[in-house]
């Protein structure tokens, strides 16, 4: 196979099966915890973090990088989703949802990459 094809078909397989699990895993969580709190995004980008460090603490080779780590993670937790929602919490007025929401993902998130990383 060309080298540098490989990379892209590892990065492209990955994606497809995250976006995919994204989009289940937060329609069945939007579906049974209706809030103002966006817990499908949420609860996959904290999951997503956790992952991801726990990926890099055990220094996978570089095709399981580029598969799980940018592939499936970089698909299936999503900043711009989060984003979005957030905007829509503001607009909506939901000031307090908003500061929750927010606190949660990016501290949450952060916070369980080095979980993840130092287990």
């Amino acid at each position: 196979m060309i080298t540098w094809l490989w990379p892209i078909c590892l990065v492209g397989f990955g994606g497809f099966f995250g976006a995919i699990c994204r989009f289940q895993l937060g329609t069945y969580i939007a579906n049974r915890f209706p809030s103002s709190i966006p817990y499908g995004t949420l609860t996959i980008n904290l999951l997503g973090s956790f992952l991801l460090g726990l990926l890099m603490k055990y220094h996978a080779f570089d095709d399981w990088k580029l598969l799980i780590g940018t592939g499936f993670m970089g698909a299936f937790t999503t900043f711009s989703t989060l984003n979005l929602e957030s905007i829509k919490q503001l607009r909506a007025g939901l000031w307090q949802a908003w500061i929750l929401y927010t606190l949660l993902s990016y501290t949450g998130g952060i916070l369980l990459t080095f979980l993840g990383y130092y287990i």
